[in-house]
């Protein structure tokens, strides 16, 4: 149950956008950055920013050529969201955000309770024609939402379950 403290600590209040980054979470995120390569030119980028932008992306769900100005540029972002996504960093990032989320409203860090639909299975062994059944899914692996369909199980890394 949320609380007036709950309410307070979740506040997005004096940040840009409500998809930044705050101090805390910023801490939190920051190992999980892979550090610039060897050799080269060194690193010029604010990676907070391309974070900010990343995350403006997926809360907003605009396009990456509709970014605020203010935000890392288009091409910016989305090189860093690639290359975060190949090495299983917003993976991590994510994993590590979840935790601190639950953890901060008083919860374990993962869930004991989940809800299981029995009555769908019937219903289609009671159609008299074969209706293709679609959900929409978010694996971590691509993070914005996608519709799959529902011919197969999924298992818990979005490989398909034999």
């Amino acid at each position: 149950m949320w609380t007036a403290e709950h309410r307070r600590n979740a506040t997005r209040k004096g940040l840009r956008y409500p998809s930044d980054l705050t101090d805390d979470e910023w801490r939190l995120v920051e190992p999980f950055i892979p550090p610039a390569r060897h050799g080269g030119r060194k690193r010029h980028v604010n990676v907070r920013e391309v974070l900010n932008s990343i995350f403006y992306v997926l809360a907003s769900g605009c396009q990456w050529s509709a970014l605020p100005k203010d935000l890392a540029p288009k091409s910016t972002a989305h090189d860093y969201f690639i290359m975060l996504d190949r090495r299983g960093a917003l993976r991590r990032i994510h994993e590590a955000l979840y935790i601190a989320a639950r953890e901060q409203t008083g919860k374990e860090a993962s869930p004991t309770t989940a809800i299981i639909d029995s009555q769908a299975p019937g219903l289609l062994k009671r159609m008299a024609r074969p209706v293709s059944k679609w959900f929409v899914s978010s694996d971590l692996y691509n993070l914005p939402k996608r519709i799959r369909p529902f011919s197969f199980a999924v298992g818990q890394d979005g490989d398909r379950a034999s």
